[in-house]
């Protein structure tokens, strides 16, 4: 065990000093390992897979470029591991709510700070559903179902995350009890939605809208400030009269001390993929919002959100 390790700990020196030893004018030079930090299906696989896509499509990147799905923990696994390469150009991984807020509630050794921020593409509001066959048609069904159950089985991704957070906010306001259950994959809850285990989940659009056409969940309410085109008859939360419904961030962040050209050749990368046709039709095909920062710029809005979201959390007494 003891060679093994010494063998181990030679081939990551070596890797690192490789990069270390690195010319910014000859990266990229190697293979990138894109880490996504939950499982295949829900909207960070999504998006990340998209974007995966279209910079092949577009030859942006010289190397091969292995996309890996480290789920577990809200995210935590696969955060630390992209922590664990400290100052490589060739990791990157994409961002949701819990990167913010994971580190609030667990220790996993790291929080947004630690990590070099390269860009926000879009915001991602959900969509609360509940079983197709529940009987359920509007918001006040569900009002008229929470009561009578006195605390009702509500699901999401993410122990404390935007996805608890949307839940909590609509408890409060309504003044319903919920019994929140947590999932690291879209695929579980689903099934625990349509098993009738939970009484009611949130998603982003993209995650859900096959069941929804398949009339296998039935929506209820959109957080996003304006309804859904193909669910024309589906209110927004505003309308309903709920407020401070976060949406999820959808941003793309690389180790900590990554070299300051990596970061540079990723930005400008990335801005040539939020301009081709495909990124604007992943946008309108997942119903996700533009928002776009970079560099600096982004870690200044995920402090800013983070401090949002930890308020909001120890108002709810989750942390």
């Amino acid at each position: 065990m003891a060679a093994s390790m010494t063998t181990l700990m030679a081939v990551a020196g070596c890797g690192a000093g490789q990069q270390a030893d690195e010319a910014a004018e000859d990266y990229p030079s190697e293979e990138l390992d894109w880490t996504i930090a939950f499982g295949t299906g829900g909207g960070n696989d999504i998006m990340a897979r998209t974007m995966v896509e279209i910079i092949e499509q577009e030859e942006l990147y010289p190397e091969n470029i292995v996309v890996e799905n480290l789920e577990g923990g809200s995210g935590a696994t696969g955060w630390s591991h992209v922590m664990g390469e400290a100052g490589s150009g060739y990791t990157v991984s994409t961002t949701s709510g819990s990167f913010l807020t994971t580190p609030l509630q667990a220790d996993t050794g790291w929080t947004h700070e630690d990590f070099t921020g390269v860009g926000l593409f879009a915001t991602d509001d959900l969509i609360f559903t509940v079983p197709g066959d529940s009987g359920m048609e509007d918001w006040d069904d569900w009002l008229d179902q929470a009561d009578d159950s006195g605390t009702v089985a509500v699901g999401g991704i993410g122990t404390v995350n935007v996805d608890f957070i949307v839940h909590a906010e609509l408890a409060e306001q309504a003044g319903y009890e919920i019994d929140y259950v947590p999932f690291n994959d879209e695929g579980q809850m689903q099934s625990a939605l349509l098993s009738g285990t939970l009484d009611a989940a949130v998603s982003n659009p993209a995650e859900v809208m096959g069941q929804i056409e398949a009339e296998e969940v039935t929506p209820l309410l959109f957080t996003g400030e304006d309804r859904v085109a193909s669910l024309p008859d589906v209110p927004t939360g505003d309308e309903l009269g709920y407020v401070d419904l976060l949406s999820m961030p959808r941003g793309l962040i690389m180790p900590p001390d990554t070299p300051d050209y990596a970061r540079e050749w990723w930005i400008e990368t990335l801005q040539e993929v939020v301009e081709t046709p495909e990124w604007e039709a992943y946008l309108e095909d997942n119903y996700l919002t533009e928002a776009m920062l970079w560099g600096d710029d982004f870690e200044e809005y995920m402090a800013e959100s983070a401090d949002e979201f930890e308020e909001t959390l120890r108002e709810h007494g989750a942390i």
